[in-house]
């Protein structure tokens, strides 16, 4: 990966870093991928380089369609916007399920390709169960041997995502799971929890900070420093998990990596026997998984749901209005660890300002056993809160 590039390559990659609307930032790009040479050390750069550009593209030109009111003449979404409380890319390969997933979970006439890869833009849905709006984003079929407008839109779509599930076959080899799992990392995008990751925040003051658990193998804060410096880089704070190296730090300035939380379905279970080494990988993994029969919708929804929200670190909360006797079947989806503080601004501000107390149940016990609480007070998932103000 990027070891080495000229004076020219950094100084112009800068530019890329500065550039504020994608119309700069395609030229930046443009500019950038002239000064880099072409050898086998700079081959990964390039791609992600290459692909950013495509993205880049295709994102001017759809927003240029918008403004002109010519959507409905053509153009693919890159992804769509989010709607709901979470959003999850469904990926897989043609004919692996994604469709009759969709219409097991929810109400929309989806019907599956008559042509492989004939899906050419991503297509909303919305699974709901417990109160929770999923909104679920099918995405065209992904090519891991090539390079595509339907990889790139695919790709997108799980960038702009809360969470990915996964579709294949429950006879799936294990050669095809690690090679769709690698071609996802290829692009920057980790479906696993990563052990050595690095991701770098550049800051207006501050100088170069190093955050998180993890070391840069052999190095110094000042070898850090002296790298991101000879990018223009003064201000950061870089986020290190397990043990990397300088080239690891160097690669995360190209490539922003993401981990997006996974869950992989097994599908056909009435044709196929899942094979014992692909449940073992994603055992290994850390990637959860359900064997399905999509056929006659055998998923369990709520383990489905549960399964998205802790991944995801969500939970739910249900507010109980003074002058009612039970609390809204709605619940508010918000970050693990949030207080009732937090409920109550996203509720509303002036709740925040004009606090007396809270009182918070149990779910499964309501109405008995109340505890009154602060703002403070941190909730678990299911709690109902109902507040005084």
């Amino acid at each position: 990966m990027p070891a080495n590039l000229p004076a020219e390559a950094k100084a112009a990659w800068l530019k890329v870093m500065e550039a504020k609307t994608p119309e700069d930032k395609l030229k930046a790009l443009e500019e950038f991928l002239s000064t880099v040479p072409k050898h086998k050390g700079t081959e990964k750069l390039i791609k992600q380089v290459r692909r950013r550009i495509a993205e880049l593209r295709r994102e001017i030109q759809e927003r240029r369609e918008k403004e002109r009111s010519l959507r409905s003449g053509g153009g693919s979404r890159l992804y769509v916007s989010k709607e709901g409380d979470l959003q999850v890319a469904v990926v897989g390969p043609p004919s692996s399920g994604k469709t009759a997933l969709i219409r097991c979970l929810t109400n929309t006439p989806l019907q599956p390709d008559d042509i492989p890869f004939s899906t050419v833009e991503p297509v909303p849905s919305m699974f709901i169960e417990d109160g929770v709006y999923v909104q679920l984003v099918k995405t065209p079929s992904i090519l891991v041997q090539q390079q595509s407008d339907v990889n790139v839109i695919t790709l997108a779509s799980v960038r702009n995502a809360d969470a990915v599930i996964l579709v294949v076959d429950s006879g799936v080899e294990l050669e095809t799971v690690e090679r769709l799992i690698s071609y996802f990392e290829d692009e920057g995008i980790y479906l696993y929890q990563p052990r050595n990751y690095v991701k770098i925040e550049r800051r207006g003051l501050g100088g170069i900070q190093i955050l998180g658990s993890g070391r840069v193998v052999g190095k110094t804060l000042n070898d850090v420093k002296k790298l991101l410096n000879e990018y223009g880089i003064y201000h950061a704070v870089v986020y290190i998990n397990g043990e990397v190296t300088l080239d690891d730090v160097e690669e995360a300035l190209y490539i922003e990596r993401q981990y997006k939380p996974t869950i992989v379905i097994l599908s056909k279970r009435d044709l196929y026997k899942p094979r014992g080494e692909v449940l073992e990988y994603l055992n290994k993994l850390g990637i959860p998984y359900y064997e399905a029969n999509l056929a006659s919708c055998d998923i369990s929804r709520r383990s489905l749901l549960e399964n998205l929200l802790r991944l995801t670190g969500r939970i739910r909360v249900f507010t109980k209005p003074i002058h009612m006797k039970t609390y809204m079947e709605k619940p508010l989806v918000v970050k693990a660890g949030s207080t009732v503080g937090d409920v109550a601004n996203q509720i509303h501000s002036s709740l925040v300002k004009t606090f007396k107390y809270a009182v918070v149940w149990r779910r499964e016990t309501f109405p008995n056993w109340p505890k009154r609480v602060g703002l403070d007070y941190v909730l678990q998932d299911g709690d109902v809160v109902e507040i005084h103000a």
